[in-house]
C-alpha cells in the first residue's frame, strides 16, 4: 500500500465520496490489545455496484491494510479480483484501490485484513485509562462522530451511507465487551473471549460503538420492557442511579411523542474516563464524560444533577433524531443537534416540572446570540469543504440557535400541530436520510402553514434581526436590522413571527413581520407614564430577535419590572437584550446600570443567575474601561445581589428546591469575585472547616466553587497554602464533578508564579486532556497577560496534544476573549496568523472580533460624561 497526498481522482475537489459503489452490510470483526494499544481488525463489506468503474474510493486514516488483503469478489462468482494498485491518500483521509478492469455492476463482497493504534485522541478507536490501586490500566472505546469510523475499519464514512453492521469483537476473558446491539453468542477460550453481537438497524457509520473493559452497572427497564443499563467503573455504578432514572422515564415518553417505538431492544449508557466532548448518541450505545452521567448525592451539585438529566434527554432523542432518521450530510448537522436540544428541554420539563427549564432555556439562546451576532458567525446550514472543517460547526449555531428557532416556530405553530408534522416526518424517514427542507414540508402539510418561507431566512442566512420599535398614536412602527455586536449596520431580512403584548399578558397577539418596516395597530390604551401601563414584544422570548424600544417604552418596562408586571422570561429578556444593545454600542451604560437597579426585588433563579452573568460581565469591561470605577462597581453590584443572597443564606432549608440550591452557588461566588469581605471571610471559614472534616455539612458542593475561589484570591508565591489545599483535595477525589471544579479554580490568583504554576499543571499527567481547558478558563483578570504568555510558549506543545481534536484544541483559542484592545486583537491575529491551522480558523477568527468588540466598547464607554461620579452614587449603601 502507498501512502501519497495527492487525491484520487473520483474524488478531486470533492469532500464527498463516490456513489458509484455503495455499502449494504458490514462484517467487521476487532481484535484490541489493552496492554499494547493496538488493534487488528477484518472487514468484509457486501456491497452495491451501481456503476462500472475501475476503482473503490472509501474513507480509511491511522490505518494499515495488509499487503494482499483487499480483494473483491462478484456475488455468486468465483472470480476474486485483486486491486492493481492500493493508495490511502492521507491528506483526503481516503483509500483508493483501483482494478484492472472495470467492476461488474451488481452485488458483491470487499475484503480487507488491517491494523491500527489505540490512540490517546479520543476520537475513532481510542484508549482512555484508570487505575485500580497503583496500576494504570486502559479500556478500549470508539468516538466516531463526525468523521472518524476510518480511523477504526476503512468503510464509507459519510451519513449517507447507511448499512447494517455485524460486530465481532475478541477481547479479555476478563472484560465486559459491548456494542451497539445486544450479544449473540460469546465464546471463551483460555484468557480471551470472542463475543458476538445481532445485527444493526440500517445505520450510518458514525453511530457504530464499541467499549471493552473493566465495568460494573445497573439496570432497569422502561414500562415499554425496553432494558437500560448505566455502566461505569467499578465501585461507581451507585452513582449512575439518578442517570438510568432519567432514561427509564425518557425512552417511553418519547415513543409517545414520536409516535414512534424505540427501535432497538436495549440501551446502555456508559461512563467513560476520557472523552472530548460531553456524550456521543451511538445507536443503542451511548457513551458519555463521566460528569455528564454520574451523579453523587454528596459531592455533586444541583447544577450537576440538571446537567445530567439534560445530557441524558439530549443523547436519547438522537435515538429518534439522528440516528433513525439521518441528516443526508454535515451540512444540516443542526437537524441533529438543535433538535435533540430543543426536545431535552421539553423531556426535563416532562420529568422535572419544579426546575422551570424553559426560563433556563433563555441561556442557551443567549449563548447564540453571543456567536450569532458576529460578523464572523455562520449560517445554521453551512456548507461543509474539507473534513477538518466538521468539528467547527459543533457550536451554539448547530445546537443552540438550531433549538431557539425551532421553539420560535413550535410557538408559531401551536404544540400540538407541531409535534402532530414532526411525528409525521420521523415516520416518513425512518431508517433513511433527510434533509431541512423535508421537515419543512412535514410541518407545512400539518400545519398549512409557509414553513420553508418562514424558516428558510433564519436557516440559510447568518445572524439575526433586533427590531427598533416606537410607539405613534395608536400603533407601533417597527424597523428590522441585522443585530451586530460590532454595532455596525448589518444585511439581511427575516421573517419574523412577532409576539407582543399591552399592559396584560391577556392581549397577546401574533404577527408575521416581513420587510424591513411594519405597522402593528395597538387596540389597548397605552399611556406609557401611567403605572402597570406597558408593552413587551417577544412575549416569552420564544423568538430568536431582540428589541430595541424607544425611550417612553424603555422607561414602562422598567416600571413594569420593578412593579411585578411581567413574567420571569421577560424579565430576563428585556436584561439581556439592553444588555446587548449596551455592548454594541448602541445604548450607554447608564441605560444598562439603571436598569440593573429595577432587579432589586428580584426573587426568580434564572433571572437573577443572568443579572449574575450581566455583572460580571459589566465589572469586567468597567475595570478596563475605567480602572478608578472598578471598586466602587463591585461595591454596587455587590449590594445588588445582597438581599437575594441573604434570602437563601449560606446553609440549605430542608426540602428546598434543585433552583434554589443552584441560586446559592451562583450568588456566593458572584459576591466572592467582587471581593465582597464579608463573603469571602464566611466562605474561607467553611474551606477550612471542610479541610479539617471531608463530611461536614458546611461545605456542601452547590458552594464549593466560592469557597474555593474565595480561597485562590489570596494565594501568593509567598504563602501557596490554600492552592496546595485544593490539589491535595484534587488528588483525593475521584469523582469528576469535584475535580473540574477544582480545576477550574487553581489558576485564579493574581500572583504570576502560581497562575504558570496551575497552567503547567495541564501539562502533567495529573490533567486528564478532556479537562485542561477548565484551568486555563479559571484565569481572572489579572491574570491573563501571564495565561496568554504561557499559550504563546506552549502552543506547539497544545497543538501536538490536542490538535487532532479541533473541538478541544479551539476551547484554548476561545480564553484570548477577555482582552479589550484593538493592539491585543492585532497581536493575536498575528499570532494564529502564523501558527493557526485548518480546523481553529473560524474560532480565531471569531475570538479576534470578539477582542476588537470589547475594546470598541471600552472606548464607548470612556466617552460618557459623568460616569464617575454616578458609579460612586450607585455604589452607595
Amino acid at each position: 500500500m502507498r501512502d501519497n497526498d495527492e487525491s484520487g481522482g473520483a474524488v478531486k475537489g470533492s469532500p464527498r465520496l463516490p456513489t458509484s459503489v455503495l455499502p449494504r452490510h458490514y462484517n467487521l470483526r476487532l481484535k484490541p490489545d489493552l496492554q499494547a494499544c493496538v488493534f487488528d481488525g477484518d472487514l468484509s463489506v457486501d456491497v452495491e455496484v451501481v456503476e462500472g468503474v475501475d476503482e473503490i474510493i472509501i474513507n480509511a486514516a491511522d490505518l494499515k491494510v495488509r499487503d494482499g488483503s483487499v480483494s473483491f469478489r462478484p456475488t455468486g462468482s468465483s472470480q476474486v479480483l485483486k486491486p492493481a494498485t492500493l493508495d490511502l491518500v492521507t491528506d483526503h483521509e481516503i483509500l483508493v484501490m483501483k482494478f484492472k478492469e472495470a467492476l461488474p455492476v451488481g452485488q458483491g463482497t470487499l475484503s480487507m485484513s488491517f491494523e491500527g493504534t489505540l490512540n490517546d485522541q479520543m476520537k475513532g478507536f481510542y484508549r482512555s485509562s484508570y487505575s485500580v490501586g497503583d496500576e494504570k490500566r486502559n479500556m478500549a472505546v470508539t468516538q466516531f462522530e463526525p468523521a472518524d469510523a476510518r480511523r477504526c475499519f476503512p468503510s464509507w464514512d459519510e451519513p449517507s451511507f447507511k448499512a447494517t453492521f455485524k460486530i465481532v469483537i475478541e477481547a479479555p476473558a476478563d472484560r465486559v465487551v459491548l456494542s451497539n446491539m445486544p450479544v449473540e453468542s460469546e465464546k471463551v477460550s483460555g484468557d480471551s473471549k470472542v463475543v458476538e453481537f445481532q445485527v444493526t438497524p440500517i445505520m450510518s457509520t458514525y453511530l457504530v460503538a464499541v467499549v471493552v473493559g473493566e465495568l460494573s452497572y445497573l439496570e432497569g427497564t422502561t414500562r415499554d420492557g425496553t432494558s437500560v443499563r448505566v455502566y461505569t467503573l467499578p465501585g461507581k455504578a451507585e452513582l449512575g442511579k439518578f442517570a438510568l432514572g432519567v432514561a427509564v422515564e425518557t425512552l417511553p415518553f418519547y415513543t409517545e411523542y414520536f409516535e414512534t417505538p424505540y427501535p432497538l431492544p436495549k440501551m446502555d449508557m456508559v461512563a467513560i474516563p476520557d472523552f472530548a466532548a460531553g456524550a456521543m448518541e451511538n445507536y443503542g450505545l451511548v457513551t458519555y464524560r463521566e460528569t455528564a452521567l454520574l451523579f453523587d448525592e454528596k459531592h455533586s451539585a444541583a447544577a450537576n444533577k440538571q446537567r445530567v438529566a439534560v445530557v441524558v434527554t439530549h443523547e436519547l432523542a438522537h435515538q429518534w433524531f439522528g440516528n433513525l432518521v439521518t441528516m443526508e450530510w454535515w451540512t444540516h448537522l443542526w437537524l441533529n443537534e438543535g433538535f435533540a436540544t430543543w426536545v431535552s428541554y421539553l423531556a426535563a420539563d416532562y420529568l422535572f416540572p419544579e426546575w422551570k427549564v424553559w426560563t433556563q432555556f433563555n441561556e442557551l439562546t443567549v449563548d447564540a446570540y453571543r456567536l450569532d451576532g458576529l460578523v464572523e458567525s455562520h449560517p445554521i446550514e453551512v456548507e461543509v469543504g474539507h473534513v477538518r472543517e466538521i468539528d467547527e460547526i459543533f457550536d451554539a449555531i448547530s445546537y443552540k440557535k438550531g433549538a431557539s428557532i425551532i421553539r420560535m416556530l413550535q410557538t408559531y405553530l401551536g404544540a400540538k400541530t407541531f409535534q402532530k408534522g414532526l411525528a409525521s416526518y420521523i415516520k416518513k424517514f425512518a431508517y433513511r436520510n433527510a434533509a431541512t427542507e423535508d421537515l419543512w414540508d412535514s410541518l407545512s402539510s400539518e400545519s398549512g402553514q409557509p414553513v420553508k418561507e418562514l424558516m428558510n431566512s433564519w436557516t440559510k442566512q447568518k445572524g439575526y434581526p433586533v427590531l427598533a420599535v416606537k410607539l405613534v398614536g395608536d400603533a407601533l412602527e417597527l424597523h428590522q436590522s441585522q443585530f451586530l455586536s460590532t454595532g455596525q449596520p448589518g444585511f439581511g431580512e427575516w421573517v419574523i413571527p412577532l409576539t407582543l403584548c399591552c399592559n396584560s399578558y391577556d392581549s397577546y397577539k401574533t404577527s408575521l413581520v416581513r420587510g424591513t418596516s411594519a405597522r402593528i395597530p395597538i387596540s389597548h390604551e397605552v399611556d406609557t407614564k401611567s403605572k402597570g401601563k406597558w408593552i413587551k414584544l417577544n412575549v416569552g422570548q420564544t423568538g430568536f430577535y431582540r428589541v430595541q424600544y424607544d425611550d417612553h417604552l424603555a422607561a414602562s418596562l422598567r416600571s413594569a419590572i420593578s412593579g411585578g408586571y411581567l413574567q420571569p422570561d421577560d424579565r430576563f429578556g428585556v436584561l439581556d437584550d439592553i444588555y446587548a444593545l449596551c455592548k454594541a454600542c448602541r445604548e450607554p451604560m447608564r441605560v444598562l446600570l439603571s436598569l440593573m437597579e429595577a432587579y432589586s426585588a428580584e426573587a426568580d433563579p434564572a433571572v437573577l443567575g443572568h443579572l449574575i452573568t450581566v455583572s460580571r460581565g459589566v465589572s469586567w469591561i468597567l475595570a478596563d474601561a475605567i480602572p478608578a470605577v472598578a471598586e466602587d462597581t463591585k461595591g454596587f453590584l455587590s449590594r445588588l445581589l445582597l438581599a437575594p443572597a441573604k434570602n437563601v443564606g449560606w446553609d440549605a432549608v430542608p426540602g428546598e428546591s434543585d433552583l434554589v440550591s443552584m441560586l446559592r452557588g451562583d450568588l456566593m461566588l458572584a459576591l466572592v469575585l467582587f471581593g465582597h469581605e464579608p463573603t469571602v471571610i464566611e466562605a474561607k471559614e467553611r474551606f477550612y472547616e471542610f479541610l479539617k472534616d471531608r463530611n461536614t455539612s458546611r461545605l456542601p458542593a452547590d458552594i464549593r466553587k466560592a469557597a474555593y475561589s474565595a480561597v485562590m484570591r489570596s494565594v501568593t508565591a509567598a504563602d501557596k497554602s490554600g492552592y496546595d489545599a485544593l490539589l491535595q483535595i484534587y488528588r483525593e477525589t475521584d469523582l469528576g464533578q469535584e475535580r473540574t471544579r477544582i480545576l477550574s479554580c487553581l489558576a485564579a490568583s493574581s500572583d504570576t508564579e502560581v497562575v504558570r504554576e496551575a497552567l503547567n499543571l495541564i501539562l502533567t499527567d495529573e490533567v486528564r486532556n478532556q479537562d485542561a481547558f477548565f484551568v486555563l478558563g479559571g484565569v481572572r483578570r489579572e491574570g491573563r497577560e501571564t495565561a496568554w504568555s504561557w499559550l504563546k510558549e506552549n502552543w506547539s506543545l497544545l497543538r501536538s496534544r490536542w490538535g487532532d481534536s479541533g473541538f478541544l484544541i479551539s476551547r484554548f483559542v476561545t480564553t484570548t476573549t477577555s482582552f479589550s484592545s484593538q493592539e491585543k486583537a492585532d497581536e493575536i491575529e498575528e499570532f494564529f496568523r502564523q501558527h493557526g491551522m485548518l480546523a481553529i480558523e473560524r474560532t480565531v477568527s471569531q475570538c479576534v472580533e470578539r477582542v476588537r468588540i470589547n475594546a470598541r466598547w471600552v472606548e464607548f464607554i470612556r466617552e460618557e460624561e459623568g460616569f464617575k461620579e454616578l458609579i460612586s452614587e450607585l455604589a452607595l449603601p
